[in-house]
């Protein structure tokens, strides 16, 4: 079964359980990956969260029904997961402009989001670097902090992370610990002395959240006791270098890797994701130039 298709069977899903309780966990499972990663590509691809996408969509059936079936605001409230009428109105107050109850007048207007289809769309103008890397069992160490992806409140968050951690020295303390260990985890494409930080993402759980680690490579010897150090096994990597680029343009052009994994390179190839840890790799590239990389461990596709 292709990508297409499981999307197709995810949001069939998603489109019949609209007034009913929605398991991301289900949707996912059809899409063939964990409910976190099914969030994000659905983010990436759609420039919307499933959850606000769900969220709009009952809106519009609820007016829908209000317009045309004349039902009570407190029956379609609750048929939609809204718990109170208040709620509900304060929802589709924002969303349509106008109270559930004016929603019955003639020549109101509404907002109608559409069901989302997916297809592939060839560009082509834009080749996509990236290599496969077979990697044996290796460690990392670091500091980590726990974060909500609902919303992307995570990519709000991390930034702010990370800039606690420079201020304060622990991501200095990071990198000369791991120097004095001389552990490497991607050998000499960049040369080992290169290699600055890298930033783990895992642990994803069911509440929304995820383990984000500011971490670098280290070998069996031990490290600070106030590190957290995390074990990750052998996997087959797909990674994705950006473009040398300046300092402050990290952000932007690692986000920018990002989303066209999801909604390129995962769409067309022969891989999902597997379960295991994601990482972005930070390199000095020498003059003022910095290299970054994402790296995914995937299977092939069943």
């Amino acid at each position: 079964m292709d990508w297409l298709q499981r999307m197709k069977l995810a949001m069939d899903y998603i489109e019949e359980n609209l007034s009913d309780e929605i398991d991301y966990e289900v949707a996912a499972k059809m899409a063939c990956c964990s409910s976190y990663h099914f969030q994000r590509m659905f983010a990436f691809i759609t420039g919307v969260p499933l959850s606000e996408y769900i969220r709009r969509r009952r809106l519009t059936l609820a007016a829908f029904e209000l317009q045309n079936n004349g039902n009570k605001v407190i029956d379609v409230a609750l048929k939609y997961g809204y718990n109170s009428p208040n709620s509900f109105a304060r929802a589709f107050t924002i969303m349509h402009g106008i109270t559930p109850g004016m929603a019955r007048s003639k020549g109101v207007v509404l907002k109608a989001y559409p069901r989302l289809s997916f297809h592939i769309s060839i560009k082509g103008e834009v080749e996509m670097n990236y290599r496969m890397e077979e990697k044996e069992a290796f460690r990392v160490f670091g500091t980590e902090g726990t974060f909500s992806v609902i919303n992307g409140q995570c990519y709000r968050d991390i930034p702010q992370f990370w800039l606690r951690c420079i201020e304060n020295g622990t991501a200095e303390r990071i990198l000369r610990t791991a120097q004095d260990k001389g552990a490497t985890i991607t050998g000499d494409i960049y040369g080992n002395e290169d290699l600055l930080l890298s930033a783990a993402m895992y642990g994803h759980n069911s509440d929304g959240t995820l383990k984000y680690m500011i971490c670098a490579p280290v070998s069996g010897k031990e490290v600070p006791k106030d590190f957290i150090v995390l074990d990750v096994p052998a996997f087959t990597w797909a990674v994705f270098p950006t473009e040398k680029h300046p300092r402050e343009q990290t952000c932007e052009r690692i986000q920018s890797i990002w989303q066209r994994i999801f909604t390129e390179w995962f769409a067309t190839s022969d891989f999902e994701h597997a379960d295991g840890p994601e990482f972005e790799m930070y390199y000095h590239a020498g003059k003022e130039q910095f290299i970054s990389e994402v790296w995914i461990p995937v299977v092939k596709r069943k």
